[in-house]
């Protein structure tokens, strides 16, 4: 009996979500492709996106995601202080209005359901710094990596060797 509890315990490998509905993945992705091109199409920096991955998969706990995404950052020219300060991004003057705006909307949306609120500061400092085509990028962006988020974690993806 402990010999089979144990083999639960530590349990590695799990379904993985998205080959085993690779539709809807395909769909998942061609949404984020949307979401990319509509963040370009706005003038939204790629790396402020980037970092509203990061800091969504940070408070989500999607090791797959923050891997991912700090590399794209990284790619992009982000700077790894501000890479590994963005759990900490109010406490610091490393980051631009628009990228706490970003940010604050991000994790308004991602503890949402603890929350149940996009709170009206939020949404009017984001506006201040936002024109609403940005605005709706942010969301749409901060929405996705939550969804791949919740299937990364969900599934324990696993790291690529690097």
């Amino acid at each position: 009996m402990v010999r089979l509890l144990a083999r639960f315990v530590g349990v590695s490998q799990r379904i993985q979500l998205s080959s085993a509905l690779p539709q809807a993945y395909r769909d998942m992705l061609a949404l984020h492709t949307t979401v990319e091109k509509a963040a370009a199409d706005a003038g939204l920096d790629q790396r402020l996106i980037e970092l509203v991955k990061i800091r969504a998969s940070q408070l989500n706990g999607c090791a797959f995601c923050l891997d991912l995404h700090a590399r794209d950052a990284r790619k992009l020219g982000e700077d790894e202080r501000r890479i590994y300060l963005l759990d900490a991004w109010r406490e610091t003057d490393l980051y631009t209005d628009a990228e706490r705006a970003a940010l604050a909307l991000t994790e308004a949306m991602t503890t949402l359901p603890s929350t149940r609120d996009v709170p009206d500061d939020v949404y009017r400092q984001a506006l201040e710094v936002f024109t609403e085509e940005q605005y709706t990028a942010v969301a749409w962006a901060a929405t996705v990596i939550n969804a791949f988020n919740r299937l990364g974690v969900t599934s324990r993806k696993p790291l690529p060797r690097t």
